[in-house]
């Protein structure tokens, strides 16, 4: 029996970005809110002894425990999905902050041309462009829509970079290609090294506009508006799969999370499970959350005016299927079927270029998580496709995120073997001496890549497992080719001893392979759109099947482009906090 709680105005499913700046913008409104998180609490005390690699880095100490909660993969809908057992190709955190915590801190906003794909598609190329298999969609929002978001979120974390466009005036450092600002950003570019130097003269070189790319690392001290101070950051090489016990680099614990514990109006529950949102579909909308404490197993029921579905994207989609809460999509019938579970998308790294210097060394164990240089040339449809047989592109960037001796182990492709006293000489010659360019390239959704229920296997409370089917498509695999020649290209002009290139995507025979890390941009399933027919939520994030319930986070992307999504999705968190206001006010459909 569930023990039934007072009811507060707002509650939160996780405290990681999206959760902590709906919670503290919602706090500082005056609402009662609550936020509910399955792991333990952490602050930057935590990490003071955290530049430990084979603990945090190789052994996961941050993420998911996959014995009490996973996922089944299958490529293909005729398969049979079995269960990760062990993480690899992306690491969904655990506890206060979530991902927030252990993210590089690279931050980007989406081109416009993103928000509106399906249309400037056709306009430029004709229907024909699009394959009949790619479930292409507006967003229902425009990039000036988010505009506003996007600053709000880079003012809160302190994002250093170079403004390239402030009005429609190109600026000579930034990116010429990223869509108008109203101001530069917070704080300056990172430093510059010898490597990211070589980079931008190899890339303008060949006809390239390179910049420094935006960090979450800051470069300088910082206050931002809500009044939190922050110290710069010291290129320790220690920000992915780490935290920072600096906290130079943003994440929720050290910017949101404490303002809203400042308001009094915030409480933050740790080791609590969300198994289900409490769903009235006569009503359309839900009147709270049922979950358990972990450490004792006891079941609560939190009643609540208003939910915001804050956890990890695939998780999102999850409790939104177990909860009963809109119509699940069906791949055979994708037109006339529900929408949750659609257009599961992920990050796209095939194309990508390695250069070995033999007379050259740099001090690549220092560095930081968004320490870099990028190209967008090749990116969205900054470049003409009319006789390519792909849409979209990639973010062509080289970055100095500090080699750690036990992951990076770089040697040159013409080596007999990976072992024995020639691959240890080598390995040694080149640890400083070696860099990567990469394109992490667009993924477009596909009607049979999808989230659903499994039938077959159950979590630790019992519940079915979320199964992810999917794999790359042609536009993947055509998209990765194109892309490693122009990472080529560009190490070439870098003139390196030795050169390795990529122009496949990461996987076994083409197939997506879900064993190596690649990155944690897992998005969709619970996509924004213009109307109900093709969507789960509004420009908002406000769920059409359940007036009171906002989703904000990845699992709103209607596609992936070719960026980290993290910006983004803290921009579309602003949306949805500023929704939840207005509906407040008057409770209804926004639009």
């Amino acid at each position: 029996m569930a023990e039934r709680l007072d009811p507060v105005d707002v509650v939160t499913v996780g405290a990681g970005w999206t959760g902590g700046i709906v919670a503290k913008e919602l706090a500082e409104d005056g609402k009662q809110v609550v936020s509910i998180e399955r792991g333990r609490e952490r602050s930057p005390d935590d990490y003071l002894t955290m530049h430990n690699e084979l603990r945090y880095a190789l052994r996961y100490e941050m993420f998911q425990d996959l014995s009490k909660g996973t996922l089944t993969f299958r490529l293909d809908p005729d398969d049979e999905a079995l269960p990760m057992r062990q993480l690899g190709s992306f690491l969904p955190g655990k506890g206060v902050g979530g991902a927030g915590v252990h993210w590089n801190g690279q931050t980007w906003r989406f081109l416009p041309y993103d928000f509106q794909i399906r249309s400037e598609t056709l306009d430029r190329y004709g229907p024909e462009k699009i394959p009949d298999d790619m479930l292409l969609q507006n967003w229902g929002i425009t990039y000036e829509e988010l505009r506003p978001y996007y600053r709000e979120f880079e003012k809160m974390t302190g994002i250093s970079g170079n403004a390239g466009n402030i009005e429609g005036n190109i600026q000579d450092e930034g990116n010429p290609f990223e869509g108008p600002r109203k101001i530069d950003f917070p704080t300056e570019a990172m430093i510059t090294t010898p490597v990211l130097e070589r980079f931008m003269d190899a890339a303008a070189s060949q006809g390239n506009h390179p910049f420094m790319a935006p960090s979450a690392n800051l470069s300088e001290p910082y206050t931002n508006p809500d009044g939190v101070a922050r110290g710069p950051c010291q290129y320790c090489g220690y920000c992915e799969r780490f935290g920072c016990e600096w906290g130079a680099k943003a994440d929720p614990t050290v910017t949101v999370l404490p303002v809203a514990e400042e308001t009094g109006n915030f409480e933050l529950r740790t080791h609590c499970d969300v198994r289900r949102l409490q769903y009235d579909e006569q009503q359309g909308r839900v009147t709270g959350v049922k979950y358990v404490d972990t450490r004792d197993n006891t079941v609560y029921i939190q009643p609540a005016e208003t939910v915001a579905l804050t956890a990890y994207a695939l998780w999102n989609v999850k409790l939104l299927l177990l909860s009963g809460i809109g119509e699940p999509y069906d791949p055979e019938n994708p037109e006339d079927s529900g929408n949750v579970g659609k257009n599961y998308c992920y990050q796209n790294f095939g194309g990508s270029a390695a250069g070995f210097f033999d007379d050259e060394e740099w001090n690549l164990y220092m560095g930081a998580g968004a320490l870099g240089a990028a190209a967008d040339d090749w990116n969205g449809d900054n470049f003409d496709h009319s006789d390519l047989d792909f849409i979209h592109g990639g973010n062509i960037a080289i970055t100095q995120t500090g080699k750690r001796p036990i992951a990076n182990n770089a040697s040159p492709p013409d080596l007999d073997r990976s072992w024995g006293s020639e691959f240890k000489r080598a390995s040694l010659k080149y640890h400083n001496s070696s860099v990567g360019i990469a394109a992490q390239g667009a993924v477009m959704p596909h009607r049979t890549n999808y989230l659903d229920l499994d039938p077959n296997y159950t979590d630790q409370w019992g519940d079915p497992l979320l199964r992810m089917t999917f794999d790359w498509t042609e536009n993947d695999k055509k998209l990765a080719e194109f892309e490693g020649e122009r990472c080529a290209e560009i190490m070439e002009a870098m003139n390196p001893t030795k050169m390795q290139v990529s122009k496949t995507v990461v996987g076994q025979n083409e197939n997506y392979d879900i064993r190596p890390y690649q990155s944690t941009h897992n998005t969709g399933g619970a996509i924004m759109g213009p109307n109900s027919d093709i969507s789960v939520v509004n420009s908002y994030l406000q769920c059409w099947d359940a007036e009171n319930l906002f989703i904000p986070g990845a699992s709103a992307f209607a596609h992936n482009s070719g960026y980290n999504p993290t910006g983004t999705v803290g921009a579309l968190a602003y949306r949805a906090a500023d929704g939840m206001k207005q509906y407040f006010k008057r409770p209804r459909m926004l639009d």
